[in-house]
């Protein structure tokens, strides 16, 4: 599923799944290409079921089967993106747990640019740059 060598940083980092830890700016920019090919690859496998589904009318038996398949994906991802260390906040949405808050990502994002306090909703993140400015974490200096 992921193609190329992982590192060994990478690689000592995975845990078991619910077992989050905090990350740096430095540690979630470094572990983004992994999260990316994950999902990548995730999606990927899901297209063919949304499509299959999409076509079907909504009385149509076969969508149960294909929504068993579409839920299995989805929760093998969900699964990997945990075993990573990091929350996952919706379909193809990603935190990064700061201590403070989360770094953000959502698929098919190219970089790291969004943060979140604890109590706010993925729709409310911010700038990375941002919050930075305002309060100078110790997340971003690490």
């Amino acid at each position: 599923m992921i193609s190329g060598p992982l590192s060994a940083e990478v690689i000592a980092s995975i845990s078991h799944p619910r077992e989050p830890r905090q990350f740096s700016l430095s540690e979630a920019k470094h572990m983004l290409p992994v999260l990316r090919k994950v999902t990548a690859a995730a999606t990927k496998e899901l297209a063919p079921y949304q499509d299959h589904i999409n076509a079907l009318l909504d009385c149509d038996p076969r969508q149960n089967a294909l929504k068993d398949e579409f839920e299995q994906i989805v929760r093998k991802w969900i699964s990997q993106v945990q075993r990573l260390g990091l929350r996952v906040s919706g379909l193809w949405e990603v935190g990064f747990d700061t201590g403070d808050g989360y770094l953000c990502w959502r698929h098919p994002e190219l970089r790291l640019a969004y943060f979140r306090y604890y109590q706010e909703d993925f729709s409310r993140r911010r700038p990375i740059a941002e919050v930075i400015e305002e309060g100078q974490p110790d997340w971003a200096h690490q």
